[in-house]
């Protein structure tokens, strides 16, 4: 396949894969166009379009990086039970031999990532939705507006939720109206993780 391709649709394909490595995700036609020094946009389309051809690739209409490897490189990350979009609950029991594979398309192989299944329909208004699986960072702090898996350490119950540093206190938001936040003090959670990724799950 590789002998099929121009020299210049050779280093488009090796730069796609390489950015998607390092990233977690394809390249937009701007940054092709720039990274390899090709004229126009619609230049770049045009070895898009042979690569497709040659089923190197595929491309995902009306998406702003639409780029999908053939075949990307799959890698695993352990699930380690269920999180609650909802009312907190724990962690419950993981299975030490329970893995969820990953392609690099999806999210860039790295340490300290996990999979969470997720219960509840708090952040259906952020497209996390019962039964979805959420690929998550491990850290320990987090900005402001980011969606993280947080203990509650009075309880020692873990949610997905929003997170809000403000007026002296965390406010733990779902992303669902009919639901009120929650509201502790910084000394009550403890962030896990960051979610980077959701599997949606198709019934």
């Amino acid at each position: 396949m590789m002998e099929q391709l121009s020299e210049r649709q050779q280093a488009i394909l090796a730069f796609i894969e390489t950015f998607v490595r390092e990233n977690g995700y394809p390249p937009t036609y701007e940054e092709i166009r720039v990274a390899l020094g090709i004229s126009t946009k619609s230049l770049v389309n045009h070895h898009l379009e042979a690569l497709e051809a040659a089923g190197c690739l595929s491309r995902v209409p009306n998406t702003p990086r639409s780029i999908r490897l053939s075949r990307p490189e799959t890698f695993r990350v352990p699930r380690l039970g269920h999180i609650a979009a909802g009312l907190p609950i724990s962690f419950g029991d993981s299975d030490p031999d329970d893995f969820i594979e990953l392609t690099r398309d999806i999210v860039a192989e790295q340490d300290g990532l996990y999979a969470l299944q997720v219960k509840g329909d708090s952040m259906i208004d952020a497209l996390v939705n019962d039964g979805d699986v959420v690929i998550m960072k491990h850290q320990t702090e987090a900005r402001n507006g980011e969606m993280v898996a947080v203990r509650l350490r009075d309880r020692d119950e873990t949610t997905l939720k929003r997170f809000y540093r403000e007026n002296g206190h965390v406010r733990l938001q779902p992303a669902n109206p009919t639901m009120p936040p929650i509201i502790v003090p910084p000394t009550a959670v403890e962030v896990q993780g960051r979610v980077v990724a959701v599997i949606r799950q198709v019934n």
